[in-house]
């Protein structure tokens, strides 16, 4: 089986939301099952919405890959202890690693966009979903204000990643070296939004 940059990219993705998500059962002191549930939902939510969106079965539903991605890597933060670290420092991991899957997923989602054949509005929208739309869910489920909706140019990120992909696979420039191009200046965009709190005008 040929291994792609996206799927390099979507592996990483599932990885870090997984991450992100365990952090999240960890600040809010779920048990093991609501910890785990925290954490598949980072991981798979958003891209099980897009599926419903454009029409075709869950991935998720088809292949495993996904599923021991995220499990393995709540099993690994779990013999680590990661959770018995300081607060701070889990907060900081929390921003690094939802990061990673923000600009992965939007990657990943825009491609299948592309492939289903959207247009522009369609493309952003299923880089956008499969990005945000585990975090969405996780957060409601846990009683917090979606991520999305109070942190600065979180949204806005993916926006601009998924219209890049949009515009390379127009010229039909997409190739792994691209891929890897805008996945690493989507996470600095998104890292130095967070450092020098960056953020869209408010009402």
């Amino acid at each position: 089986m040929n291994i792609t940059a996206t799927d390099i990219i979507s592996d990483i993705g599932t990885v870090a939301f997984a991450f992100s998500g365990y952090l999240v059962g960890v600040r809010k002191r779920l048990d093991l099952l609501g910890t785990w549930i925290a954490a598949l939902l980072t991981a798979i939510g958003g891209g099980m919405i897009r599926d419903v969106l454009i029409g075709r079965t869950p991935a998720v539903f088809m292949e495993n890959g996904s599923l021991l991605f995220a499990a393995g890597t709540v099993i690994i933060a779990w013999a680590l202890r990661l959770q018995n670290n300081q607060r701070r420092f889990l907060s900081e991991a929390f921003v690094w690693a939802d990061s990673l899957g923000l600009v992965a997923f939007t990657i990943t989602g825009a491609q299948i966009g592309m492939y289903y054949g959207l247009n522009l509005f369609g493309v952003i929208v299923a880089g956008f979903i499969t990005a945000v739309g585990g975090g969405i869910v996780r957060d409601i489920l846990v009683n917090d204000v979606p991520v999305i909706m109070r942190q600065d140019i979180y949204g806005a990120v993916a926006v601009v990643i998924a219209f890049l992909m949009y515009l390379l696979d127009q010229i039909e420039s997409i190739n792994p070296y691209t891929l890897n191009l805008l996945f690493i200046a989507g996470y600095v965009l998104r890292m130095m939004a967070y450092k020098r709190k960056w953020a869209l005008p408010k009402f």
